[in-house]
């Protein structure tokens, strides 16, 4: 018999996390760990039955590896709070936990853009490793665009986490800033170095691979601003590179 924990990272949730949670209330264990929130993210994990860690901002990979580290389950299945759980896809995890033949799983992701589910653009299917057995897995180190590190077996499931990112402009401009600045100091870390030009000539193949390359056209006016938004935290985030490095 097979046993779950749930983990997710969270800070000012609070639109989101009900609605995540009561996607996998299913599960045996669920961990959040939280990093500062000032709206009511904490209260309402507690309320929906999670263990709440809090602890200061490390980056993206750390912070998933508390969570991770306070696991106690067989397996782990790792959510972000504007992700949901279908139930078509709770009956594969469940099946696939109790064959057991794999050490992980990649699911793919369905993800929405300001109100509109993308399948082009380089966003489908968007498989991610997000099940495994607690010991077989363990985040990288990246302060973003972090990836679980599998030591053993990976196989693929078939139905889609539902992911509600970008529902305004406001938030796609928050998270384009968040991440920039995150990219250019792991890419500063790395001793990587960027120009104005740099900058530019990123974000226009930012552009060029979204919207042609993949597909990005086939979704509509949506596809394009996908694309230059893209394009546009592709350029922050070597300008922000360059400054630090001139700052260096």
């Amino acid at each position: 018999m097979y046993s779950l924990t749930i983990i997710l990272i969270t800070k000012n949730e609070a639109a989101n996390i009900r609605e995540c949670l009561q996607s996998v209330a299913w599960a045996d264990e669920i961990i959040v760990v939280d990093s500062g929130s000032t709206d009511n993210t904490v209260a309402i994990a507690r309320q929906m039955g999670a263990q709440v860690y809090e602890y200061d901002w490390p980056g993206f990979g750390p912070q998933k590896n508390r969570a991770l580290d306070h696991a106690s389950k067989d397996w782990v299945f790792s959510i972000d709070a504007d992700e949901r759980v279908t139930p078509e896809l709770r009956a594969e995890i469940q099946a696939a936990m109790s064959e057991g033949r794999k050490d992980a799983y990649e699911i793919p992701r369905l993800s929405s853009f300001c109100g509109s589910y993308i399948h082009h653009s380089g966003w489908r299917p968007d498989y991610v490793t997000r099940l495994f057995r607690r010991g077989a897995g363990r985040f990288s180190d990246d302060l973003v665009h972090e990836r679980v590190i599998v030591t053993g077996t990976t196989g693929k499931l078939q139905q889609s986490i539902l992911h509600e990112s970008f529902r305004d402009a406001e938030e796609l401009l928050a998270k384009i800033n968040q991440y920039s600045t995150a990219g250019a100091r792991m890419l500063h870390n790395r001793n990587r170095t960027s120009s104005l030009t740099n900058a530019v000539t990123h974000a226009l193949w930012a552009f060029v691979r979204t919207y042609f390359l993949r597909a990005g056209f086939l979704d509509g006016r949506k596809g394009f601003m996908l694309a230059v938004s893209t394009a546009e935290g592709t350029y922050y985030r070597y300008v922000k590179l360059m400054l630090l490095t001139e700052k260096k």
